[in-house]
């Protein structure tokens, strides 16, 4: 009985494993090792976060859970291409001694993203975009204001300031999934478990 549960146990663990597994017309490649002179499949199983039910003290905190999840649905996808992007960027930065080409190069990257995103970007809503500025902190480890003033200089960096701050949002926020935005941390797990 032991073995068969042991080899459940693989068998559902290959099935939902990531990157090192390969299929082919007869099952599963996946890695082994040996111990003690047994060869042992050896598969990575990403973590998962288990939540109790959500429970709600009234409809309105319910809707407003509800909107949150929607907003961290449409924002979430790119902060994640946020962080994609600037390491891309960072590589490519890297490679440039002159400073000349690398501000070429930030000003073609800056075009070229402007083009693909920034009609999208537009019709985002207030909150959107301040949970937008929040997520890039989350994924990137640097405020949004850093980033620019990273890229772009201080001088831009200050006049984007300047504009979220006639519109009620701040550059310069930072995540903390502990504290206030504790919320969106458990929105952004149940999404990435498939819970939500």
């Amino acid at each position: 009985m032991r073995k068969i549960l042991i080899i459940l146990i693989i068998v559902f663990a290959a099935s939902y494993s990531s990157k090192s597994q390969q299929f082919t017309d007869k099952g599963y490649v996946v890695e082994t090792r040996v111990v003690n002179g047994d060869t042992l499949p050896h598969i990575n199983i990403r973590e998962i976060f288990v939540f109790p039910p959500k429970k709600f003290k009234n409809a309105r905190e319910e809707k407003e859970y509800y909107k949150l999840v929607r907003n961290v649905k449409k924002v979430y996808p790119y902060a994640k291409l946020a962080r994609l992007k600037l390491n891309q960027i960072n590589k490519k930065l890297a490679t440039f001694t002159d400073e000349k080409e690398k501000k070429k190069y930030i000003e073609k990257a800056d075009k070229a993203l402007k083009s693909e995103f920034e009609a999208e970007l537009k019709n985002l809503s207030m909150n959107q975009g301040k949970l937008l500025i929040k997520l890039i902190d989350r994924e990137t480890g640097n405020t949004t204001f850093d980033v620019i003033k990273d890229l772009k200089g201080s001088l831009t960096a200050f006049m984007w300031q300047s504009v979220a701050r006639l519109f009620g949002s701040n550059l310069k926020a930072d995540y903390d999934p502990d504290g206030a935005d504790k919320d969106v941390e458990e929105v952004i797990l149940r999404i990435e478990n498939g819970q939500l």
